[in-house]
């Protein structure tokens, strides 16, 4: 493996990079460094050197090639919206925005898909397709701001993955620069393809390590017609997380099965203005349960059916969703779940994911190792598809890269997630903070093909380097 890059900028390259996308898309200020030096993860901050903002895939690979040649460390980066540190630029560098990069360029109402460009915010695009009687499931929790090209480098999901998928199942082809230069097409527009190796779903999941993504086609669905929610109160944890894999082996596929702890709906509710969500002092948990489809009666008695189940898990009252407006305090609280609590001082964020199953032996896991490792964590997330999101408060501890109980926490959680049947993350990627765990997961076999793939794409390692391994 190549040693990874140092920065070797000079007022040359400097000159050179203007010259390739003009000086207007230069910056050296400190103001802009700073804002390019965090996203979401954690408390960590990281100065580029040089923040550019390309606009075409020539750009690009123009600065690639000026990078390769003189081994400057590039990080990609959409709207730094990320939780696992990927596109933070730790090696300083060029910090390369996708942010001009925010076309949808067609609307293909024949093959139901859509080309886009990476910097396009993801609901926009949903928005513009849904005009057409089209839907692109894939939904992270920060859709209203986080871009598609930030979401094809962690294989995001969101609250739709539990019935449609996550964002891999809808890339069929992507334009692409190599760290040296190169442009290429990785596939196909077609929804079969068994032609070779398959680098779109290689590139998927990625996190901007193997090379940058500039034109991305996906597959669209018709859109459903309709959808109902529910919301089910419990008062147990345990409970509430039996009653998610009950669900399913009932026969039911939510197109949404989200799970919220009553602590962090007290932290949120204290930022937003909203009762659609009750709180009382016998309440643990409450899952929000959304099914979707063309046919309204046949939901009607899907919604009850579930309905009645959960009585058998010791569920509270049940509210269900009569109108839009309903719905959408619903999802406006879960939606601000995250932010909320981090506000709150839990800037520690875990993305863990087991089988649906094991959800109730995770929730008891985490709930004894905060008492041994004297942290506290809420959860909520994903439950339908048993990926749970952990956020963790510990006095002094702003992150887990300089609190060494901290650390051994965090390596007992993925330890038990791992025994579990489970990983260590769902959707957030692995990035720079969870690296130094992947060892729970992947042995030295693995690791080396790894790098290997990264090494065969990247000889100088130049792109995003030392994130993942």
């Amino acid at each position: 493996m190549a040693t990874i890059a140092k920065p070797n900028l000079v007022l040359e390259h400097l000159n050179q990079f203007k010259q390739i996308v003009g000086t207007k898309n230069v910056f050296v200020e400190d103001e802009v460094l700073n804002n390019y030096a965090h996203d979401e993860t954690e408390h960590l901050h990281y100065l580029p050197d040089v923040v550019i903002k390309a606009r075409t895939p020539q750009e690009i690979s123009e600065i690639m090639k000026l990078c390769n040649e003189h081994k400057i460390p590039v990080t990609p980066r959409g709207a730094g919206t990320g939780l696992s540190g990927a596109a933070l630029p730790h090696l300083g560098g060029v910090l390369l925005s996708m942010e001009r990069f925010n076309t949808i360029l067609d609307i293909d109402e024949r093959n139901l898909q859509v080309t886009t460009e990476p910097g396009v915010i993801t609901e926009v695009l949903q928005e513009a397709v849904k005009e057409k009687g089209l839907f692109y499931p894939p939904d992270p929790m920060s859709k209203g701001s986080c871009m598609i090209g930030g979401n094809i480098s962690q294989n995001s999901g969101g609250p739709k993955a539990v019935k449609y998928g996550v964002v891999r199942d809808y890339v069929l082809n992507l334009e692409v620069v190599l760290p040296t230069g190169e442009i290429i097409w990785t596939g196909a527009n077609v929804l079969k393809n068994s032609t070779g190796y398959s680098l779109t779903q290689l590139i998927v999941g990625s996190e901007g390590t193997l090379c940058i993504v500039t034109k991305i086609v996906l597959k669209l669905i018709p859109y459903p017609k309709y959808d109902l929610s529910i919301l089910v109160p419990f008062r147990s944890l345990e409970k509430a997380g039996e009653a998610v894999s009950a669900i399913f082996r009932a026969g039911f596929t939510p197109s949404a099965l989200e799970l919220i702890e009553i602590d962090a709906l007290k932290i949120t509710q204290q930022f937003i203005d909203s009762s659609a969500v009750p709180i009382t002092d016998d309440l643990a948990a409450h899952l929000i349960i959304e099914v979707d489809g063309n046919h309204k009666e046949t939901l009607m008695q899907e919604i009850e059916a579930i309905a009645n189940l959960l009585t058998q898990f010791d569920a509270d009252d049940m509210f269900f969703a009569e109108d839009a407006q309903q719905k959408a305090e619903l999802w406006k609280v879960r939606r601000k779940v995250a932010e909320s609590i981090k506000i709150s001082g839990y800037t520690i964020e875990e993305d863990t994911v087991v089988p649906r199953a094991e959800l109730p032996a995770l929730i008891k896991g985490i709930k004894e190792l905060g008492e041994q490792y004297h942290f506290h964590a809420v959860g909520y997330g994903h439950a339908g598809d048993g990926n749970l999101h952990i956020r963790i408060k510990k006095p002094g501890a702003q992150n887990t890269q300089d609190d060494e109980e901290m650390i051994q926490g965090v390596r007992a959680l993925f330890t038990l997630i791992k025994k579990l049947g489970g990983t260590i993350s769902g959707e957030h990627g692995i990035g720079l903070v969870q690296k130094s765990f992947m060892d729970i997961m992947f042995t030295e076999t693995h690791l080396n093909l790894m790098r290997g793939i990264k090494k065969v794409f990247d000889p100088n390692n130049i792109l995003n380097a030392g994130k993942i391994f």
